[in-house]
């Protein structure tokens, strides 16, 4: 997301208006607004005394690499229902497991819904079924 966006979502979240921004930075109005339009884009230096201003952390405006990879030896939650498929069950028979407390390998918390918890790891420990971690994060049925 780009900084302006940043600045603009943040600024709403916190009911701040660009006056009060400058304010509390001692960085221009005018300044503060070309920001926001993305007519110009503050220093790293200046983002983060922006960021610090507002209460966030200072590299809250940076732009981060938003992939993910596994790496080996981790734990990755696998979903239940590349686990019923694994093991031949199905999704309802895992998640039934899960809530009863039954698998050493996971866990099930209720709040509003059923949330569930595989360890990748110990799944494989204890049934000796390796996860293909290809289809994890494929979307469940």
């Amino acid at each position: 997301m780009r900084f302006a966006k940043k600045l603009e979502n943040l600024m709403k979240d916190l009911e701040i208006s660009q006056t009060k921004l400058s304010n509390l930075t001692n960085i221009g109005k005018s300044s503060i607004s070309q920001y926001l339009s993305g007519k110009n884009e503050p220093t790293e230096e200046r983002k983060k005394q922006i960021a610090l201003a507002l209460g966030v952390q200072e590299d809250y405006f940076n732009d981060f690499d938003i992939t993910a990879t596994i790496q080996e030896n981790s734990v990755v939650n696998v979903p239940i229902l590349l686990i019923a498929k694994l093991m031949g069950k199905s999704k309802e028979w895992v998640a039934q497991g899960l809530q009863d407390g039954v698998f050493p390998w996971g866990y099930a918390v209720k709040l509003k819904q059923w949330s569930y918890f595989v360890s990748s790891a110990k799944f494989t420990e204890y049934t000796g079924i390796e996860i293909p971690f290809n289809q994890i994060g494929q979307k469940e049925g």
